[in-house]
């Protein structure tokens, strides 16, 4: 196994023509980012084809159906509008977040900080590993890798390093997406070859600099924000460019931000903010297509 990016460990990117980076941003960021495609593949240009995918959180989800060959855009899309009833509620409330703020002001570093989160995430009481993992396999049409290159990220909560998983890293399919979703404070960590992990988007909301080396990169990325100690897709994004790569970032409009709303977990936002992607969709068509097309 070999560095992918500072502080983490997986197969790596050997370079490619193109890569799909999609970020972190709860069951909205899934909806939303399921609209984009389908509206970009509606105005032509479509992402389907990309030769790495990389998952952050609920990127994993998406990019774990995208990759399987069993949904084609539109499908993706309209799984997003199905009734949520029956599905739980979650809230990254307040108190959580301060408790996030509070381990990033007490921590030198940003592997310290991640540490520190993932010793609040082992030590709270979040439920059952395997009921979390049951309601992420129900989101999957399919439970086994993909033979395309498909990178789904996740932080180890005792050493802070960020795990980039794929095909070949011995871990499933289902438990590391399920690892990628999980929010310290609102879910469980999940145990893979013995090691306990926690959400990739600790580490940073996209971990879009895992697409080093590919030449046309676009972003889809739910969360605007980063920290001086978790780098936001912006930062990332500007660094895939000097590095020599071009790259397109999107995030949601002034429009989709009214539609995900304020609690990112809620399943009844879901559907909104799909309808919402799909509408911004046309609006980034033609700077999608001259990259990707390059």
């Amino acid at each position: 196994m070999g560095a992918t990016a500072e502080g983490t460990t997986g197969e790596g990117t050997t370079g490619g023509r193109t890569a799909l980076v999609l970020g972190g941003g709860g069951l909205t960021g899934i909806g939303w980012e399921c609209g984009i495609l389908h509206g970009l593949a509606e105005a032509g240009v479509d992402l389907f084809d990309a030769d790495l995918v990389v998952g952050t959180s609920a990127g994993s989800v998406v990019g774990a159906q995208l990759t399987s060959g069993l949904l084609d855009p539109r499908e993706l899309y309209e799984r997003q509008l199905a009734d949520p009833a029956g599905e739980a509620v979650a809230r990254l409330g307040t108190a959580t977040l301060a408790r996030y703020g509070l381990a990033m002001l007490r921590s030198r570093n940003a592997t310290a900080y991640r540490r520190r989160v993932g010793a609040l995430a082992l030590a709270a009481d979040t439920g059952e590993e395997a009921d979390r993992r049951t309601v992420l396999a129900a989101r999957l049409r399919s439970h086994t890798w993909p033979q395309r290159k498909l990178l789904i990220s996740a932080v180890d909560a005792v050493t802070g390093e960020l795990r980039a998983f794929d095909r070949d890293s011995g871990a499933g399919l289902v438990d590391a997406v399920t690892a990628s979703c999980a929010v310290p404070l609102v879910w469980p960590a999940v145990t893979i070859g013995g090691r306990r992990y926690i959400d990739g988007g600790i580490r940073s909301s996209a971990n879009a600099d895992l697409a080093v080396g590919h030449r046309r990169v676009v972003i889809l990325a739910p969360m605007t924000l980063g920290t001086r100690l978790a780098p936001s897709a912006r930062a990332q994004a500007a660094g895939l460019r000097k590095a020599g790569a071009e790259v397109v970032l999107i995030h949601p409009s002034e429009e989709a931000r009214r539609a995900i709303g304020r609690n990112v977990l809620d399943p009844a936002r879901r559907a909104p903010a799909a309808r919402a992607g799909l509408a911004q969709a046309a609006a980034h068509a033609d700077e999608v297509a001259r990259v990707w097309r390059a």
